[in-house]
């Protein structure tokens, strides 16, 4: 009897020792940064890039370095010249560390030496190629350039301004759209230990772009800014303009070449493309300029870069050319074509960069970009092999180029013609439009490859512009369009769609670049990979790009169901009958008179009820915690928020909010495993509840919760143990509920199960409910630092006694939207980044790849 109440009296403390242990772990969670555990490291899921990348850097000394910076804020370093990409964000950090980095820059003598700006302003530091970065400090203002004196590392420049920022920051007649308060360049002479601010000129807005350091003298520096061109000759310290033969003195990129056996130092300078009226058409001043006494004058080196705009005859081009001019003359399309009608027989584009090969100074490259800097010629790059004698473009893609209207004048001018890119999943829609985004950066490493961004791909060109060839993804085998990407992913990953009725087959859902699905790897070396084929998006003319929501038919597994945000079919609910392969519109539920660009509302939940089909149910979000930021439609002219049913397929909907409080905000809606009659919903706005449904969201009624809790942002029913999860908190990190809750008494009772300031979901495995899985998002609108600490995903395998931090390799943890334990193995968990796509989690013990095929 004795040891009977032994033995019970150590259990009792074995569970009073957990749970201290369990409120020490919260406590370390809430107070300091926490190492993530080894139990589980992340891989992405493809495709790669998928989205618009302004910011890469190749190391000056090492060709198998590179840096890129994408626009959806994860951060990538390769270390093989571009054939693996890996995140160099601190991924138990808050996930705000090197946030649009403007530039990179290493070290001319020490190549594991380095420093990076972002576009804010914070400067960060590397002593190990960029492996890891330490913040070092932050800047007033803006930041758009850094460089190092190559022949001397001790020797540090940093320009203030928003110069490359070229969704913004647009050039016209009287100057740009955006300008930034500064007069100042940053200068380091102790390696970046302490900076020095000297005054430039006697402007108010200086932006600066480039800062050339003379390898021949480092006194020597050259900088371009919005205020022209300066040169000075005593380290930074006294600045005077140095524009002696530039037209317009308005530079818009520089680059150098020097040949370390010859020391001839040669500098190249690419100025603004300057309109002016000349009778009823235009002339151009700009071009491009080179100098060989330090910059003291500039001699043009444009040779035929010029073109006739008769000889091109797309509409689309010459269209983009009355909108290039228009905005120069800051007035509209219809006044320039009266009073400019005829169009110029020389005509420069816009141009925006400009590169050099390093191991020939006559290797001259230019690039334009023609959404966000009204450029308009064909080409997204152009090249000169003779020093600029001669220009061709290099890189061709698209409609214009494969139909060759205008070949004949192409030829005349001894350019090559026809197309020579070849994209990845992209390649569908690039082929059937004209070129429409031109190129985002031009780099060139130190062997000579060039790299490029054409569209939303990087392109990697190694035989001097002849071909170019996407470098984000790996096809399994030629033709297969199966791919898996290198790990550089820009894409916008949303909802993930794990049980299909096809074990083999999951279900991913994406921002601009549409459905995908797992495909098998066939031969391809890599087992532990995961390849993904598009389904709807790019592939098909016309196809849905942003997809919020998916649901496959519980009795047909080829039917599949979703619901689009923005982009084209936005607000409509889409089907397919035979697996993806075609698609057809059965309902229009939201729309909007705003352009096509702009959401409509975000949809959540699309569910399909397994005993009769024809029920289906979604909701349209108001607080939209998760989503991609950007313009939504004020004023919608069909549909509203809140609860969504259809008893017909998804052909007609009807909003059911009885029951709701006032302005309500229903985040998730989940249907319980046992009763298909039965829903639960969660409302995350500042009256957050959660409701339930008896009578398939007819009606609603709240259920009794901890009246702590503020904001439910997703509720979650276990299918084994009927056990309840809810997530909650809010981004402001005040609400006193917030955390993941557990009732295993269907809602009579409830468990605080894991503490953090914002949940935003909370899971089972389908297969064992001990195993629990928790996204823990960044409030982003407190101010308190303690609040923000260790978001990102948390798993626990003992039915949330203990719990595991398991952000190993991610780079955006602050923003997972979707994450949840594989439905088939235990030992497999997939997540979705709101930057960089999907990421696929494999337990250290795991030795086997998901893909069975």
């Amino acid at each position: 009897m004795k040891k009977s109440i032994s033995i019970l009296a150590f259990f009792a403390l074995c569970v009073l020792v957990h749970a201290q242990s369990d409120k020490k772990y919260f406590r370390k969670l809430q107070t300091q940064q926490q190492a993530s555990s080894n139990l589980v490291s992340w891989q992405q899921v493809g495709p790669g890039m998928a989205g618009y990348c302004e910011e890469f850097w190749c190391h000056p000394t090492n060709k198998d370095v590179m840096m890129m910076s994408p626009d959806m804020y994860n951060t990538y370093g390769s270390w093989d010249a571009g054939k693996t990409w890996h995140t160099i964000k601190d991924c138990d950090g808050i996930g705000k560390d090197l946030a649009r980095v403007r530039k990179f820059t290493f070290s001319h003598q020490n190549p594991a030496f380095g420093y990076a700006i972002t576009g804010t302003g914070m400067l960060y530091k590397t002593e190990d190629t960029g492996h890891t970065w330490e913040e070092i400090r932050k800047f007033k203002g803006r930041s758009a350039e850094l460089t190092v004196d190559p022949s001397n590392d001790n020797n540090w420049y940093i320009g203030p301004g928003d110069f490359w920022n070229v969704k913004a920051n647009w050039r016209h007649a009287n100057g740009q759209t955006r300008n930034f308060k500064n007069n100042v360049i940053y200068k380091s002479t102790d390696s970046g230990k302490t900076w020095k601010a000297s005054k430039v000129g006697n402007f108010e807005n200086l932006d600066v772009g480039r800062i050339i350091v003379d390898p021949t003298n480092g006194n020597n520096i050259l900088a371009a800014t919005s205020q022209g061109l300066f040169r000075s000759t005593d380290q930074g310290k006294t600045w005077q303009a140095s524009a002696k033969g530039l037209p317009v003195n308005r530079p818009r990129d520089m680059d150098y070449h020097y040949n370390t056996k010859s020391k001839e130092f040669t500098i190249y300078l690419l100025e603004q493309t300057a309109f002016q009226g000349e009778g009823k058409t235009v002339s151009t001043k700009g071009g491009v300029f080179k100098s060989t006494d330090h910059g003291k004058s500039w001699h043009n080196i444009s040779g035929n870069l010029a073109l006739d705009m008769n000889q091109i005859s797309s509409k689309a081009l010459r269209n983009k050319y009355w909108n290039s001019l228009a905005f120069w003359f800051q007035t509209d399309v219809k006044t320039i074509r009266k009073k400019y009608p005829q169009l110029p027989t020389k005509v420069f584009d816009v141009w925006h960069r400009i590169r050099v090969n390093p191991n020939d100074k006559n290797e001259i490259y230019l690039s334009h970009n023609s959404k966000h800097d009204k450029a308009f010629l064909p080409g997204g790059v152009w090249k000169s092999e003779d020093g600029g004698t001669t220009w061709i473009a290099a890189a061709r893609e698209g409609k214009y180029w494969i139909t060759g209207a205008d070949n004949a004048y192409w030829q005349s001018r001894n350019n090559p013609v026809g197309i020579n890119t070849t994209f990845a999943h992209l390649q569908p829609e690039i082929d059937r439009r004209e070129e429409a985004w031109g190129n985002r950066f031009l780099e060139i490493s130190a062997d000579g490859k060039v790299y490029i961004c054409l569209d939303q791909q990087v392109l990697e060109s190694a035989d001097g512009a002849k071909t170019w060839h996407q470098v984000d993804d790996n096809e399994t085998e030629p033709g297969s369009k199966h791919w898996v990407g290198r790990g550089d992913s820009n894409l916008p990953g949303r909802f993930m769609l794990l049980e299909t009725g096809k074990e083999d087959r999951y279900l991913l859902c994406s921002g601009e670049h549409g459905l995908w699905q797992t495909a098998p790897l066939g031969s391809y070396p890599d087992k532990m990979a995961v390849a993904v084929e598009q389904l709807e998006g790019q592939i098909h003319h016309g196809g849905s790009h942003s997809i919020s929501a998916i649901a496959v038919h519980p009795n047909n597994p080829e039917i599949i169901y979703f619901l689009s945000y923005r982009q084209e079919n936005r607000g409509r609910l889409r089907k397919s009958v035979d697996g993806g392969k075609t698609w057809e519109n059965i309902a229009t539920i939201f729309d909007a008179d705003v352009p096509m660009h702009q959401r409509l509302v975000f949809q959540n939940s699309l569910l399909i009820d397994p005993v009769n089909p024809d029920n289906m149910y979604f909701c349209a979000t108001k607080n939209t915690i998760s989503e991609v930021a950007g313009p939504y439609a004020k004023n919608l002219t069909k549909g509203d928020y809140g609860f969504y049913r259809s008893s017909d397929g998804g052909y007609n909907w009807e909003l059911s909010n009885t029951g709701f409080h006032d302005g309500v905000s229903i985040r998730r809606v989940f249907m319980d495993p046992k009763n298909s009659e039965v829903l639960y919903a969660a409302a995350n706005d500042e009256n957050g509840a959660l409701y339930k449904s008896e009578d398939k969201g007819i009606s609603w009624n709240a259920m009794q919760i901890p009246a702590e809790i503020q904001s439910v942002n997703s509720v979650y029913v276990d299918r084994n143990n009927q056990h309840i999860f809810i997530a909650c908190g809010n981004e402001k990190a005040t609400d006193l509920g917030a955390g993941a809750w557990c009732s295993k008494d269907g809602g009579k009772k409830w468990e605080k199960i894991f503490d953090l300031p914002f949940i935003w979901q909370c899971e089972t495995s389908p297969i064992n409910p001990n195993i629990i899985t928790v996204c823990a998002a960044l409030p982003p609108k407190t101010k308190e630092a303690s609040k923000k600490l260790n978001p990102g995903a948390y798993v626990s395998l003992d039915a949330g006694k203990t719990w595991n931090k398991i952000n190993n390799k991610l780079g955006q943890q602050d923003r997972i939207v979707d994450f949840k334990p594989d439905p088939y193995r235990e030992d497999i968990f997939w997540c979705s980044q709101k930057g960089s796509g999907w990421a696929i989690g494999y337990m250290k013990d795991a030795k086997e790849g998901w893909s069975k095929k």
